[in-house]
């Protein structure tokens, strides 16, 4: 039945468990085909900023504890937390933009595939998530490792204030000046973020006038020989080439072989000021010794935002069913993949793959100050298990975990962004380095010492 108690302050609709919508409302909640089997006694699905206050009053009322959601993208289904209140943000979609100085006022449901385009229309660009439908909350919440990160440094760089309702209710501006702590938080944080963001004010950056990709898919057994190319040419690259190693099956435009054989990847895209630089940046590319190799190759092909959203929803299809974990170390990349390559072989779904950042963020120490995120290591992987039924739940499950299990011996540590929370208790720790978690908990005890909002989920 619905909850009969007065909304005070809150506008917006109030789902209670046992409604005759909440199991559709909940199942909303989550990007994943596959959702977790958590329950929130309320979800609350705010119709402006102004509810947010109310939405919590109502919360220390009832004695519930708070999860929040802005684009429900979360592969673990973080924000879905049994026997509490889930802030749904998801209608807060409004984006302003001012041109003096080059900024945005954005609210966290507002996607990375509708920020693009609305930044692009008057000269400018961010640092958006590779995956479009990923909405800024979440993604800002947990750093931001997206396009061109290794010159603009992670997204949550880029991010000089924040507005935020804390767990009194009370509505605040976190700035270098005001709350910097709350700031310095909401830079990292992830999921454990204690306070309900509510706008984003974002730096923005010059549009690049000219975006090339250059691409090679190359049989998984030349792994070895293409990954020493690959981190040998990376070094020789600008920040504003960003090169990516995916292991995986073809794709079907790839070969006609059937079965479609497991590849290596080698992609790289240049964000640039014209067409010439952005071919010249591609240049080490060119010498690719294993060109004739090639399952499939394309050399400095001109393409856009929307392109590279494309390409990123052929990788991670809607409406499938997702398991995905990460790893920071300081192994070589070719010691990490050649674990990875079994397990690649071996995957229960042709969908599954590993994702590989050569140079996953900035090397610029000054883009990584003052920020709860932190680089953990020198290499960087994320293997995702995806497929769509069902009935292969565990296997596909067991299949990441069992992989992660043979790299984790070489691990410095995770991202919190996309970390498998619901594996280990110690993923969220691992996530920081232990300076920056014991800022994280003191920040906590200060800002909600009742322990009004879930802190990271754990299995």
């Amino acid at each position: 039945m619905r909850d009969r108690e007065p909304a005070r302050g809150i506008e917006g609709e109030l789902v209670q468990r046992g409604d005759a919508d909440y199991d559709a409302v909940l199942a909303g909640m989550v990007w994943n085909g596959r959702k977790p089997e958590r329950c929130p006694e309320l979800i609350v699905r705010a119709a402006s900023e102004r509810d947010v206050p109310g939405a919590i009053g109502l919360a220390r009322r009832r004695g519930l504890r708070i999860a929040v959601r802005a684009g429900g993208h979360s592969w673990c289904g973080s924000s879905v937390r049994s026997d509490g209140m889930l802030i749904d943000l998801s209608r807060l979609r409004r984006c302003d933009i001012r041109t003096a100085p080059a900024t945005a006022a954005v609210q966290p449901a507002v996607t990375g595939s509708e920020l693009a385009p609305e930044l692009a229309e008057r000269g400018f660009s961010f640092p958006t998530g590779h995956c479009g439908s990923v909405a800024v909350g979440g993604y800002l919440l947990g750093g931001g490792l997206g396009w061109n990160s290794g010159a603009l440094g992670p997204a949550c760089r880029s991010v000089h204030e924040i507005e935020a309702v804390t767990a009194d209710g009370e509505t605040v501006r976190c700035n270098k000046d005001e709350n910097p702590g709350l700031l310095w938080a909401a830079r990292g944080a992830g999921p454990g973020f204690f306070a309900v963001v509510t706008r984003f004010h974002l730096r923005l950056h010059r549009l690049p006038a000219a975006i090339m990709s250059t691409t090679f898919v190359l049989p998984l057994a030349d792994l070895h020989e293409v990954t020493n190319w690959a981190i040998e040419t990376a070094r020789g690259l600008q920040p504003t080439v960003e090169l990516t190693l995916v292991l995986a099956t073809a794709a079907p435009h790839m070969t006609r072989a059937r079965p479609r054989p497991k590849v290596i990847t080698v992609a790289a895209t240049a964000f640039a000021d014209s067409r010439e630089q952005a071919v010249q940046a591609l240049g080490p590319l060119r010498n690719c010794p294993f060109a004739d190799r090639s399952l499939f190759r394309e050399a400095d092909r001109p393409t856009s935002f929307n392109a590279l959203y494309k390409a990123s929803d052929d990788l991670w299809p809607a409406h499938h069913r997702y398991a995905a974990d990460t790893l920071w170390s300081d192994s070589d990349l070719g010691t990490l993949l050649s674990r990875f390559s079994d397990a690649v072989e071996r995957a229960p779904s042709d969908n599954s793959l590993v994702l590989v950042p050569v140079s996953p963020a900035s090397h610029n120490e000054e883009l990584l100050r003052d920020m709860a995120f932190s680089v953990l290591g020198s290499s960087y992987v994320v293997p995702y298990a995806i497929w769509d039924d069902a009935a292969d739940d565990d296997i596909n499950v067991r299949w990441l975990r069992e992989t992660m299990s043979t790299v984790e011996p070489l691990g410095t540590g995770h991202y919190i962004a996309e970390a498998d929370l619901g594996a280990v208790p110690s993923r969220a720790e691992r996530s920081y380095t232990a300076r920056d978690w014991r800022r994280l908990q003191e920040l906590r005890g200060r800002y909600d010492p009742e322990g009004i909002f879930h802190s990271y989920l754990t299995p």
